[in-house]
């Protein structure tokens, strides 16, 4: 189908690239708030093109991702109508009244994840570069949408979304967030909720710490009291809690399904008190500690000196990645207080080597610089006074923990939370440029971005919610957007106007008075 087959009527210009920001009045109930903004978009201020019952999805035979995307964009609409949309193949010939699904090279816009969304009075039309590109302009067409298709359960109504051209792509290529299920374990139920959610703001990577002095929490063969006694408790003496390999192999589809990449990270050689506690022989002294549960850190060490752990390390990351897709595997690597800088370098350098041998990319935090590194791996920045030099070769993720560490205290009142690394409120997580946090560091190194949120106080789906939102939005949007053109008094009215839409899914966010919110 030809584009231009699909007439658009008289349209207003709003683009990410204007850094005046002119042409974007969010208070206006018809401007689109959408986020992350995309590249360029042109939306009418009269036409619109209304949803019925009688609304096909179309994709091309035999193309099972997109029928995917189609039926959970079915299964999105159905209560609002109160009826399932047909969903068909599509022909050669463009149907009117449908929203068509399909995948084209010349959607590419520079990125495979980039997508075309066309909205006429007679249908839509998504193209994307791939199977990914077009979900993230189903994201797009969702948000377009009144919020009130949110709401589950039959409640019949009028849905209409207005007519007119975006165009986008994503700024960086790694958009992810990281939970620690380690220091409070979130279940498999927990995890994907927070996968759907990530999904909605065009996040692609999940990175789960799976490990840490207060708890194991995969589940390992050859080792199989890892869980059974280091997956036993939590900070604060909690029940803890584990996945099975079936759990995690679920967790790894449920987000590919959603165009999530499931990152697993073993944190080594510290944060390893729950292994320790679990085997005796991976201890210097043979005496296995005491299960932890406290929020102290850099106290544990595997013993370098013992064959035995490499041998644990080993078959750790080949039972791990060998249910993991992903070419990745984390090996942690930070807050080492109590082994010399040579000891540490030994260590990483020899871990890599076992990473690789089990065909995975390491990463690590970016500590592990002062190592010898592998040319595949990756290094995650974290420490807002760290000064990072990577080889040339080298490329990193940035989660500065003064700007998008999502557990860090909005202000010094917020009930959950640390501060360690300064209070981190709406604004502070939005206005900063990837490209210019370190010096000397092009923007072609940079991978993308990554927000962590750790949980040592954080106990709950609920905590989660209330930490991650509104923050994660603005996260997205730093991680997919242009850089022109972004301006905080211009998001936050943006951001704002999520709320009703947030109410709907039932999240419990922390409505900042930095935001204009549309309640």
């Amino acid at each position: 189908m030809r584009r231009e087959s699909l007439q658009i009527g008289t349209v207003f210009l709003l683009t990410a690239v204007a850094a005046s920001g002119q042409g974007r009045n969010m208070t206006k109930p018809s401007s689109p708030a959408l986020v992350p903004w995309p590249a360029s978009v042109a939306l009418s201020a009269s036409e619109q093109f209304a949803i019925t019952k009688e609304t096909a999805i179309e994709t091309p035979a035999g193309q099972a991702d997109l029928q995917r995307v189609a039926k959970a964009l079915g299964a999105l609409r159905r209560p609002a109508l109160d009826g399932a949309p047909t969903i068909r193949d599509a022909s050669h010939q463009v149907a009117a009244n449908a929203i068509r699904l399909e995948i084209s090279p010349s959607a590419q816009q520079n990125s495979d994840e980039g997508y075309d969304l066309t909205i006429a009075s007679t249908g839509v039309r998504i193209v994307g570069a791939s199977a990914a590109g077009v979900f993230y302009g189903v994201q797009t067409l969702r948000q377009l949408l009144p919020w009130s298709v949110e709401l589950r359960g039959a409640r019949p109504h009028a849905i209409a979304v207005a007519t007119g051209h975006i165009v986008d792509r994503p700024r960086f290529v790694w958009r992810g967030a990281m939970l620690d299920v380690a220091r409070h374990f979130y279940g498999p139920r927990d995890v994907k909720r927070y996968i759907d959610l990530l999904a909605s703001y065009k996040f692609n990577r999940l990175h789960l710490h799976l490990s840490d002095d207060q708890g194991w929490r995969i589940e390992i063969a050859a080792w199989p009291n890892l869980t059974a006694h280091g997956g036993t408790t939590a900070v604060g003496g909690g029940s803890g809690g584990f996945y099975t390999k079936q759990d995690y192999t679920d967790l790894v589809a449920y987000a590919r399904d959603r165009f999530i990449t499931i990152v697993p990270e073993i944190d080594m050689p510290s944060h390893i008190n729950a292994a320790l506690s679990s085997y005796t022989e991976l201890n210097c002294n043979g005496v296995a500690p005491k299960l932890y549960t406290g929020i102290d850190v850099g106290f544990s060490n595997f013993c370098l000196e013992k064959e035995i752990t490499y041998k644990f390390i080993d078959d750790v990351v080949a039972e791990i990645s060998a249910i993991t897709p992903a070419p990745y595997f984390h090996i942690g690597g930070d807050a080492v207080k109590t082994l010399t800088p040579d000891q540490y370098k030994r260590f990483i350098e020899r871990v890599q080597g076992i990473v690789v041998k089990h065909g995975k990319q390491p990463i690590g935090w970016d500590e592990i610089a002062h190592a010898t590194l592998q040319p595949s791996t990756i290094i995650q920045y974290w420490r807002p006074d760290a000064s990072i030099t990577p080889p040339p070769s080298t490329k990193l993720i940035l989660s500065p923990a003064n700007r998008i560490y999502l557990d860090m205290k909005y202000h010094e009142d917020t009930v959950l939370g640390l501060n360690w690394a300064g209070n981190v409120d709406v604004p502070v997580a939005y206005e900063w440029n990837p490209a210019t946090l370190l010096p000397g560091v092009p923007e072609t190194a940079i991978l993308g971005v990554e927000a962590p949120i750790w949980s040592e106080t954080l106990a709950t789906m609920d905590d989660l919610e209330y930490m991650a939102f509104p923050r994660l939005a603005g996260v997205a949007e730093v991680a997919w957007s242009p850089q022109e053109g972004r301006q905080w008094t211009e998001f936050r009215t943006r951001l704002g106007a999520q709320a009703p839409r947030w109410t709907a899914l039932g999240i419990n966010a922390y409505w900042s008075p930095t935001v204009d919110w549309m309640r």
